[in-house]
């Protein structure tokens, strides 16, 4: 973890804070400031926000378990402010968000979409499943042409799991 920061569950009250951190990435796309307020209150035991000394997020994994797949966590959306990019941050909430999924709710693999030219994103599910010796499987879930906007890139969906994590996680049984 970054010297300075820590990682904690969103709260209500950080769902503008996510929005504006979302709305700056100038890559991420931006939902309305509303589903970041319920992402805070509904998925917070799935979600994880970074925070600076005082308190402020800089960074956040928005996620849910896949209902169909009660052992995956969704990835939603990644960012990390821009005044803390380049100290592996993203890493950093990825590792911590999964291992408390992990053991609080028996998660043992992720899936996320990553258009082909976000290569940040990209690298970050690559080295994330290389560092816990997962497979990393990928193929397009939505092409292009199934977005009502033009020039919508293809969403790549990546699954990796199992995954694993250090001996000092405990796992629930499995449901």
């Amino acid at each position: 973890m970054p010297e300075g920061l820590t990682l904690d569950a969103p709260r209500l009250e950080d769902g503008a804070a996510l929005w504006r951190i979302a709305r700056d990435s100038r890559t991420l796309d931006l939902n309305s400031s509303y589903s970041y307020l319920l992402w805070c209150r509904d998925f917070a035991a799935t979600s994880v926000v970074a925070r600076d000394a005082a308190g402020e997020p800089v960074g956040f994994i928005t996620g849910y378990v896949r209902p169909a797949r009660p052992r995956t966590l969704v990835v939603w959306q990644v960012a990390v402010d821009g005044a803390a990019r380049g100290r592996g941050l993203a890493a950093a909430m990825l590792d911590g968000l999964t291992a408390r999924t992990a053991r609080e709710l028996g998660v043992d693999g992720i899936e996320t979409t990553v258009t082909p030219d976000n290569t940040p994103s990209n690298r970050l599910f690559t080295s994330f499943a290389e560092r816990h010796g997962a497979t990393a499987e990928k193929e397009v879930l939505f092409d292009a042409g199934v977005f009502p906007e033009s020039g919508h890139e293809p969403e790549v969906l990546y699954r990796i799991g199992p995954v694993a994590f250090p001996a000092d996680t405990e796992r629930p049984a499995a449901r």
